[in-house]
């Protein structure tokens, strides 16, 4: 019985590193072990090391031993550890997922998923009969309310580090250059990952202080997973540190606003208001008077000056001050 529960536990272990072998990229025996042990699997490094050798000799796996450590990538054309199972309408879901969702969830999790995604590309791919569903694809869009922009590149390796330290609670040794181009090595505490427009934002606590801070991704020159844990602190909300306007450059300082717009202008802002106290009054000179309760912002400000000449008389009074 013992020998038979060996032989299942070796070919679980077997099945998760198969899952995990990413297929655009290589991956050492030490991230296998990190990513295995924080998914509960408790095996030693040369154990890892001895199961990909054997599945190297086995399956399309390349390993790299150019140089140490090797590294192991599923070979361009490989049918990968398949998911015979997956349904059109599944294969269409997983696609959209790994579309919108490749950067805000962890890189462990987006590689132990590789096997699904590779799969489910396959069974969207020109050839499949998934006609309908890989037609939805392009009938589909989300638009940006903003001018587009290209994303900022991302150094190898850093988004990596950064998601598994923040999926693992633990401190995160990185080299970050800030935007008047000074370069230090720091050590954060991880809190959260926020994408914004074209860019994404690390939000942290530096060792030593309680404030949250936001640091752009493509600032970050290395980034290392310290061995050291921490307790995710209970003051902190990602939720209500984005209700206060963090992200638009704002202290979190609430104000009630009011102006006048036009009425092409202004019927948008009626069908999706500013704020759920918004009130509305119809002027006698046409267009329309708004008043809604918002965080004040750089953001804002940005807003308000695009709209230019349709917006007037502007008003910003801070929520508990007299109107006078």
């Amino acid at each position: 019985m013992a020998k038979r529960s060996d032989t299942l536990e070796s070919s679980l272990l077997a099945i998760e590193l198969l899952r995990r072998i990413p297929r655009g990229r290589r991956v050492t025996a030490s991230e296998l072990h990190r990513q295995l042990k924080d998914a509960g699997f408790d095996r030693d490094l040369r154990t890892i090391q001895r199961q990909l050798e054997v599945l190297s000799e086995h399956f399309d796996i390349e390993r790299d031993d150019r140089c140490k450590p090797y590294g192991y990538r599923w070979l361009d054309q490989a049918q990968g550890l398949a998911m015979p199972n997956l349904t059109a309408q599944e294969s269409l879901l997983l696609g959209l997922a790994e579309e919108h969702l490749k950067h805000l969830l962890p890189a462990n999790l987006m590689q132990a998923m590789d096997g699904f995604f590779s799969q489910a590309r396959r069974n969207l791919a020109p050839e499949g009969n998934a006609k309908l569903e890989r037609q939805w694809r392009s009938k589909v869009r989300v638009v940006p309310t903003s001018q587009p922009r290209l994303s900022a590149p991302i150094l190898a390796g850093v988004f990596e580090a950064a998601s598994d330290a923040l999926y693992a609670n633990r401190w995160l040794k990185l080299s970050y250059r800030n935007a008047g181009g000074k370069l230090a090595d720091v050590m954060v505490m991880p809190l959260g990952l926020a994408q914004q427009g074209a860019s994404l934002y690390l939000i942290c606590r530096y060792e030593g202080y309680s404030n949250e801070r936001s640091l752009a991704m493509h600032r970050i020159r290395t980034a290392e997973v310290s061995t050291r844990s921490f307790e995710r602190p209970a003051d902190f909300d990602l939720k209500k540190y984005d209700d206060d306007g963090r992200f638009g450059l704002g202290s979190g300082r609430r104000i009630r606003l009011s102006f006048e717009v036009t009425p092409d202008e202004g019927l948008p802002l009626i069908e999706s208001p500013l704020s759920k106290d918004q009130q509305v009054t119809e002027l006698a000179k046409g267009g329309f008077r708004i008043t809604a309760t918002v965080v004040e912002t750089l953001v804002l400000e940005r807003w308000l000056r695009g709209y230019g000449k349709a917006i007037s008389n502007i008003r910003r009074v801070a929520v508990g001050a007299k109107n006078s």
